[in-house]
C-alpha cells in the first residue's frame, strides 16, 4: 500500500518527477565515480530511467488532475515515453562532471523541498487546517 501526504501533487510537478530522480541518482553515482577515481564518463543506463518511471507511476495516484482524460490518456502514455526515452539512450557515455552538474543540485533541491513539504505540512496540522500524515 502506497502512503500518501493527503495533499495533491501538482500536474506539472509530477511530469518532472522521472526526470528529476533519475538527474539526482545519475549526479550521486557520478559524485560516487569521481570520489573514486572512476572513469571520466558515466554510461547512462535503461534501469536508472525505469526506476525514474517507477517513481512516476507510484506518485501518479496523489496528482491533481485537471482533467479525467489526463488521467488515462497522459498519465500511462507520458510513463511509457519517458521509459522509451530511456532505453534509447541506454548506453550513451555522458562525462560525469556534466552529471555531478547537474545532479547534485538536483538532489539538493529534492530534499530541500522534502523539508519544506514536512515543515508545511507541520505546521498546518498545527493550525488545525490539515490533518496529520498517517504513520506509514
Amino acid at each position: 500500500m502506497l502512503c500518501t501526504v493527503g495533499r495533491p501533487l501538482p500536474l506539472t510537478a509530477w511530469l518532472a518527477v522521472p526526470f528529476l530522480f533519475s538527474i539526482a541518482v545519475l549526479g550521486l553515482t557520478g559524485l560516487g565515480g569521481l570520489l573514486l577515481g572512476a572513469p571520466a564518463y558515466l554510461v547512462l543506463s535503461s534501469p536508472v530511467f525505469g526506476a525514474g518511471v517507477a517513481v512516476g507511476v507510484a506518485a501518479s495516484g496523489t496528482v491533481l488532475w485537471t482533467a479525467r482524460w489526463q488521467r488515462v490518456w497522459l498519465r500511462w502514455p507520458y510513463l511509457a515515453a519517458v521509459l522509451a526515452v530511456g532505453v534509447l539512450l541506454d548506453g550513451v557515455r555522458v562525462p560525469v562532471v556534466a552529471l555531478v552538474g547537474l545532479g547534485v543540485p538536483v538532489t539538493a533541491l529534492l530534499v530541500a523541498q522534502y523539508f519544506h513539504e514536512r515543515r508545511r505540512t507541520a505546521e498546518l496540522a498545527e493550525a488545525g487546517l490539515a490533518a496529520p500524515s498517517p504513520p506509514c
